[in-house]
């Protein structure tokens, strides 16, 4: 080899020493942790139980609001929060004079229109008399034309009277009828008249009527009542105060029974569904509950559930209490499970660190989650049990695919 060829062989062996980096080299980004601060989980196979765990607060199984249905100054509070009332007690009393304004006008304006209807029916009545006076003296003046057409007309015949006298008599005779006829045609369509215009003021006073009832009922209302027996929850009320019509002023609380409220993760909201079972555990006693309503609207990434009892209720069960509920969203199934960890929040479950047999590195690797309770997740595919994942958060980590444990 001659001593030209040095520098050949030297680039020929760096190049030859690339490929060989480049083919059979380990090119993932390293870092290294301390291995006593992260936590370490078993993949196992087993149970899953497919259920969620939220915090459900007791509230009474029916809330009636307190609403009065008109406005006013609150002059007296019958009833105490705490206190229980019966269907129908009063609770607060208002006052209105505008109100009672309304009531005296419309009383006022009812007196009128009774007046005024008993006048006019005196109206129509003498009307009435009238026209049956008018109606006896037309047809008595056609009884008199039409003898005397009848006599003019034998001595007509017998040639006793002049043609002249004979036509007058019938002329008048005829005239009479018309007049009848055409007087009885108006005497029937007055009586017409008054009769629907008696219907139609009868008819008004009789909205008045009503109008005068409805204005009293109103002012019953100045008395705000219990819709149904329970227990005075709340009562934001002050003597003096001007409350509006329909303004919220307090609750009544059914006591009878209770309900729990819970709010859970908008992830379920496609699972939680009417019926489905509920349990929480007090005092080592365990409760049995049942999906009552689940509200549609979600707020601040949850949404509102109602559960109600389906067996014993707790003793000194009382509204306010909060209990953690578990819901049932299926059937138990065996699978593989990785215990729950912050490492979630990081990767959305699409890829975790799994330890070598050695426990001294830990690669990444993609797995695909399905359902999760509050214990495990439930691994579909990319672990097998008995490896070893690193659970807890991975936001130190960056984008390094090893990790070396020290």
């Amino acid at each position: 080899m001659q001593k030209k060829h040095i520098p050949y062989i030297a680039v020929a062996t760096v190049l030859l020493l690339f490929v060989v980096w480049i083919v059979f080299g380990n090119h993932q980004s390293t870092m290294q942790v301390d291995a006593e601060g992260v936590t370490v989980s078993s993949v196992t196979r087993g149970e899953f139980k497919d259920y969620v765990r939220m915090i459900g607060t007791v509230v009474p199984i029916q809330i009636v609001h307190i609403s009065p249905e008109e406005g006013g100054i609150v002059m007296e509070k019958v009833a105490e929060e705490g206190q229980r009332v019966k269907k129908g007690d009063v609770i607060v009393r208002l006052s209105n004079s505008s109100l009672d304004l309304q009531i005296l006008n419309a009383e006022a304006e009812l007196a009128e229109k009774q007046n005024l209807l008993r006048n006019t029916q005196v109206a129509m009545q003498q009307d009435r008399l009238n026209n049956e006076t008018e109606s006896a003296t037309i047809e008595m003046d056609v009884v008199r034309k039409r003898r005397a057409f009848e006599q003019n007309e034998r001595l007509y015949r017998e040639k006793l009277v002049s043609r002249e006298d004979f036509l007058q008599a019938k002329e008048d005779y005829e005239l009479a009828r018309k007049k009848q006829a055409l007087i009885g045609e108006r005497l029937k369509k007055d009586a017409q008249y008054r009769s629907i215009q008696m219907e139609q003021m009868e008819d008004n006073l009789a909205n008045m009527r009503r109008n005068v009832v409805l204005v009293r009922e109103r002012k019953d209302k100045m008395e705000v009542r219990s819709g149904i027996d329970g227990e005075l929850g709340m009562l934001d009320v002050e003597i003096g105060q001007s409350i509006s019509a329909g303004e919220k002023i307090g609750q009544v609380n059914d006591v009878s029974d209770f309900k729990i409220e819970a709010m859970i993760d908008e992830h379920y909201i496609d699972r939680v569904k009417v019926g489905l079972s509920a349990t929480f555990e007090r005092d080592g006693k365990r409760y049995a509950l049942s999906v009552r309503k689940v509200y549609p609207e979600v707020r601040e990434g949850k949404f509102r559930t109602d559960f109600v009892f389906t067996g014993a209720r707790p003793d000194n069960i009382r509204a306010g209490q909060t209990h953690y509920l578990n819901l049932e969203l299926g059937k138990p199934t065996q699978a593989v499970l990785l215990p729950r960890g912050t490492f979630f929040q990081t990767t959305g479950g699409n890829w975790v660190f799994v330890l070598d047999k050695k426990g001294n590195k830990a690669y990444r690797r993609n797995v695909r989650i399905n359902r999760q309770n509050p214990l495990y997740y439930e691994i579909e595919e990319g672990l097998e049990p008995g490896e070893k994942v690193i659970t807890s958060g991975y936001e130190a980590f960056k984008d390094n695919e090893v990790l070396e444990l020290k």
